[in-house]
């Protein structure tokens, strides 16, 4: 089996796919200090509990935005899981050309978000993953990556205009039941949640009209995805997994590194 993990800014998404489905997905809070001792009693007991053993794993993949929280991370499939990890990078064999200035500079994120999309709906295609940013990534008819836009996250938006403003409060992202607000807080709900729609629709018609494909798809992921994808007509599919996806097609198109165990 294949435990994928994915390490974004604010969490950690660990899975498990057995060549047919995912068996498990679970998410930690994001600590760069986090040791890999303290994500195996932790990972352990979850896979535990979905009856999978550290046996049944015999690769693993890493995607991460976070360098700190590498080191840890491959300790730990080395240590509990016996493999080494393949770590996803620019240089690896992504089935694709990489057609920015720095690929190097790419989020693995945003590069496994377009393999995925591809591989699952075909380009040309936007990809939005509303994270700790918000990002749009854009794949043309024949798969190749061109580059994007990066934009703050919703929640860091939020906390933001929190810290900033002396009287504005901490507020939840929801759609509020008209633009115009009775009260500062369904004020800033609103500036929030059409704001993000506005820019959702802005972004992907100048993408359009520079790419000169009216019909590229927009696909959608991250936690709050459905929630904008309530606010616009533009965004026309919702998939929650597409990073876990990546994760899992880079691992076939590319062998299992070397480990230690292998050598002796």
């Amino acid at each position: 089996m294949l435990l994928a993990i994915d390490a974004g800014n604010t969490n950690v998404v660990f899975a498990v796919h057995d060549g047919t489905e995912w068996r498990g997905r679970w998410r930690i809070a994001t600590r760069a200090d986090r040791t890999s001792d303290e994500y195996a009693v932790w990972l352990l007991t979850l896979m535990q509990h979905s009856g999978l053993k550290p046996s049944d794993v015999t690769r693993c993949v890493i995607g991460t935005v976070v360098p700190a929280a590498l080191y840890n991370l491959r300790r730990l499939c080395r240590d509990w899981f016996g493999t080494e990890p393949l770590v996803a990078r620019s240089i690896l064999d992504w089935g694709f050309e990489i057609k920015v200035d720095q690929p190097q500079e790419v989020g693995a994120d945003r590069l496994l978000n377009a393999l995925a999309a591809h591989h699952h709906y075909r380009g040309p295609l936007v990809v939005i993953d509303f994270g700790t940013a918000t990002t749009f990534d854009v794949v043309d008819e024949e798969g190749s990556y061109l580059g994007g836009v990066i934009a703050p996250g919703i929640n860091l938006s939020i906390e933001a205009l929190h810290r900033a403003a002396a009287r504005l409060p901490r507020i939840g992202i929801g759609r509020p039941q008209s633009a115009i607000g009775r009260n500062t807080v369904s004020a800033m709900q609103s500036g929030i949640f059409w704001g993000y729609v506005g820019m959702v629709e802005g972004i992907v018609a100048r993408i359009r009209e520079e790419a000169e494909t009216p019909k590229i798809k927009v696909i959608a992921t991250g936690g709050l995805a459905p929630l904008l994808a309530e606010g616009t007509t533009q965004i026309e599919r919702i998939d929650l997994d597409i990073t876990l996806e990546g994760l899992r097609l880079l691992a076939s198109r590319n062998p299992a590194p070397i480990s230690a165990k292998d050598l002796l």
